[in-house]
């Protein structure tokens, strides 16, 4: 991995080379996530100013910033303003990819059917690695959101129980321990969450006994009988899902 020089006070980065290409914003954004990629970049490095970076790129300011623009959309940097402002790059984020996902939803480029056909292979793969990865601790986290989640219900705190709802899959997803399905559990559990709120909230019926027979499936590691229950209760929501759209578009 390539060296991390620097100063008392400043990061200081191998110098960037001059842009030649028509649409030169893309040529900066290319070369700055290859800095990330080498390690040469990582999370909180501050970028050099922008008069700097279009002396190294051989380019317009105008440039620079479009590209700057188009890297913090992406989630890659972080534009802040002020004295101690500037382009730090971040540390990444789950929420670029599930904005992208529903945008496609959204302009329908993604089909309903397809989001949640890739939602149930997605649980199926999360849930046989939490069977044989997940341990105790992981297992009492689900336990106390099903207690949360009941409260929440109890108290008719509904937005609140909605995030609890969400979040149990973002505490399934951490008991396999593979942080690229996390973030696309997360992702698609979010999608899946704001079509409902869009069409009308799924009835909760038999909700917490699922789950409860999900978790205990978890702790005997049984692959069958933990993605079996899963499978089943994804499939109730899709079909609603898919008939409350049916009913909005008639």
């Amino acid at each position: 991995m390539s060296k991390r020089p620097s100063t008392a006070n400043t990061l200081v980065l191998p110098p960037f080379g001059p842009v030649r290409t028509r649409r030169v914003f893309e040529d900066i954004c290319d070369q700055i996530r290859g800095q990330v990629l080498a390690g040469i970049l990582r999370p909180g490095d501050k970028l050099p100013a922008e008069r700097e970076l279009a002396e190294q790129f051989g380019v317009s300011r105008t440039a620079v910033r479009e590209a700057l623009r188009s890297l913090e959309i992406a989630g890659v940097v972080k534009l802040q303003k002020g004295v101690k402002g500037g382009a730090f790059i971040q540390g990444g984020s789950p929420g670029v990819l599930t904005q992208s996902i529903r945008d496609m939803v959204a302009l329908g480029r993604i089909s309903l059917e397809s989001l949640t056909e890739a939602r149930l292979f997605i649980c199926d793969i999360v849930v046989r690695l939490a069977c044989q990865r997940g341990k105790e601790a992981d297992f009492r986290a689900l336990d106390d959101n099903i207690q949360l989640t009941e409260e929440l219900e109890r108290m008719q705190e509904n937005l609140r129980r909605t995030e609890a709802v969400v979040d149990f899959y973002r505490l399934l997803a951490n008991a396999a321990h593979n942080e690229v399905l996390s973030i696309l559990m997360l992702s698609t559990a979010e999608i899946v969450r704001q079509v409902l709120a869009r069409l009308a909230p799924a009835p909760s019926a038999g909700l917490f006994e699922s789950r409860r027979r999900l978790v205990q499936y978890l702790r005997a590691r049984d692959e069958e009988k933990a993605v079996a229950e899963i499978t089943a209760h994804l499939k109730r929501i899709h079909r609603y899902i898919l008939r409350q759209e049916k009913l909005r578009n008639i």
